[in-house]
């Protein structure tokens, strides 16, 4: 159950945030007030306590309301969830508590990193060793959660002659550039950007893990299972949305009505039991065909509300918010690891074990 101040807020600004007519900067001062930043972080590091779970199933209900809020507290919660496994635990320490009160956004930049563990792309961001750390060089190219009042960003780094490690890169270092806001069909208002590194200077007390390919598999399931959280909660408003219209005519689509949200739920606990059990640890499979099955079950549910409001979902007056979760479908797909390169990983395993 959501904060009653944020809900009746996202019910609000939704389509200003989604368009980007409202200012970026307010989103995670919201999400902080209501106290869902620290959902599923043991209270020994100021959180809130709980499991992963916790933290779904917020990231669900604010995605509910607005996928462009739930972008964003995906990416802040999702940097949290980097800390808890850095063995630095200075950095967490010095970190954690402007994260979870959001003083400072943190953006996972490992987008790219996640694509490089499975073999489709190369590392975007380079090092070449100095005395106090590293000179780094490279792109993000698409990062969120890049809030212009601060922000820390999660990368996965090259090093020639070694592995790759994972670093946290502060805002405000020299030869760190932030682009203008990328300009998106929607979730404008989620401080989403490009970042450019040149010669960035980065100390060693900014490392989050030496090895990239040890670190990386332990943290996949927390980065895909509350991704999927966003997916979950919108698709589960399209369906509230087809059940207030199951009436007269539009009766003829309560099986299929039923049939989705039976299997929405069903992929939902599938979802936590395999996260709660640490079966996606050594199952990466299972969690990638469940992101699959709830990708097309947003899809599959944005039409079937089109189909239960009929030609009034297509006036503007009376269809912004259908119009909006239909952008917001469109993302579902293509956000990182697109549903391509999960299928494409799919049938790599399916050979690799043949």
């Amino acid at each position: 159950m959501l904060d009653s101040n944020l809900s009746h807020w996202l019910e609000a600004e939704a389509d200003a945030l989604d368009r980007g007519l409202r200012d970026a900067e307010e989103v995670l001062p919201q999400l902080a007030a209501a106290g869902v930043l620290g959902l599923g972080v043991d209270t020994q590091y100021g959180g809130a306590g709980g499991d992963t779970c916790s933290a779904i199933d917020a990231i669900a209900t604010v995605a509910g309301h607005s996928l462009t809020a739930a972008f964003v507290l995906w990416g802040q919660r999702t940097f949290i969830e980097y800390l808890l496994h850095t063995d630095n635990t200075g950095l967490r320490e010095r970190l954690l508590g402007t994260l979870l009160d959001g003083t400072q956004a943190g953006a996972t930049g490992l987008s790219n990193a996640m694509k490089f563990l499975s073999g489709i792309e190369e590392l975007g961001v380079r090092a070449a060793s100095t005395e106090a750390g590293w000179q780094l060089d490279g792109r993000l190219p698409w990062v969120t959660n890049l809030r212009k009042r601060g922000f820390v960003v999660a990368a996965a780094v090259e090093l020639p002659g070694a592995a790759p490690f994972i670093a946290a890169i502060p805002d405000g270092l020299g030869g760190l550039t932030r682009s203008a806001d990328l300009q998106l069909l929607g979730l404008q208002s989620s401080n989403t950007a490009a970042l450019h590194i040149d010669a960035l200077q980065l100390e060693r007390d900014w490392l989050l893990a030496s090895d990239a390919r040890q670190y990386l598999p332990r943290v996949r399931p927390a980065f895909l299972g509350l991704q999927c959280g966003m997916t979950i909660g919108l698709t589960r408003r399209c369906l509230q949305e087809v059940e207030q219209h199951l009436a007269g005519s539009r009766s003829v689509l309560e099986a299929e009505w039923r049939d989705l949200r039976t299997r929405l739920e069903q992929c939902d606990a599938e979802l936590k039991h395999g996260l709660c059990a640490g079966r996606f640890l050594s199952e990466p499979a299972s969690l990638f065909k469940l992101r699959i099955a709830l990708a097309e079950l947003a899809g599959q549910a944005v039409q079937l509300e089109l189909q239960a409001s009929g030609g009034k979902a297509y006036l503007q007056q009376h269809g912004a918010g259908f119009a909006r979760r239909l952008r917001e479908s469109a993302f579902v797909p293509i956000v990182t690891p697109s549903l391509v390169q999960l299928r494409g990983e799919l049938q790599r395993h399916a050979g690799a074990v043949a």
